[in-house]
């Protein structure tokens, strides 16, 4: 198995770590300063900063359960920022403030949006079934 914060994967670990610290502090923030404002926006903030926590993990780990979890981690993180990114131009009353997945990653230059994506085609290029070959 080709070890996962190898090459291109030690970008996506620097990216990973730089928004998982982003995302935790800003969503803390916001929900220490003004929880009431956008409840829902500010707690679906920190659930990215969770989910990003939880790829930097796995992507430096490596081995088979951390591929299968960082795999589950961008699906989540994909699904959140089209979801959320919908929502926020659709229900602009949830999402008064922006937050790294609103507006799909908008004022963090639409990164959100690239990264789960990258992250998933990174999996898929260090697959354990793709490294142990035919037998796998």
């Amino acid at each position: 198995m080709r070890e996962l914060s190898s090459g291109w994967g030690r970008v996506l670990v620097a990216v990973y770590a730089v928004f998982a610290v982003a995302s935790t502090g800003r969503s803390l923030v916001q929900l220490g300063l003004d929880a009431g404002r956008a409840p829902l926006a500010y707690s679906l903030s920190l659930l990215a900063a969770v989910v990003y926590l939880v790829a930097t993990t796995c992507l430096l780990l490596g081995g088979r359960r951390a591929w299968l979890v960082a795999v589950a981690a961008c699906t989540v993180e994909a699904l959140g920022v089209l979801t959320v990114g919908t929502l926020s131009y659709v229900a602009t009353d949830l999402f008064p403030d922006r937050t790294v997945w609103s507006h799909f990653g908008q004022g963090y230059g639409f990164l959100p949006l690239v990264l789960p994506f990258a992250g998933l085609v990174w999996l898929r290029h260090t697959s354990p079934r793709r490294s142990a070959g035919p037998d796998a």
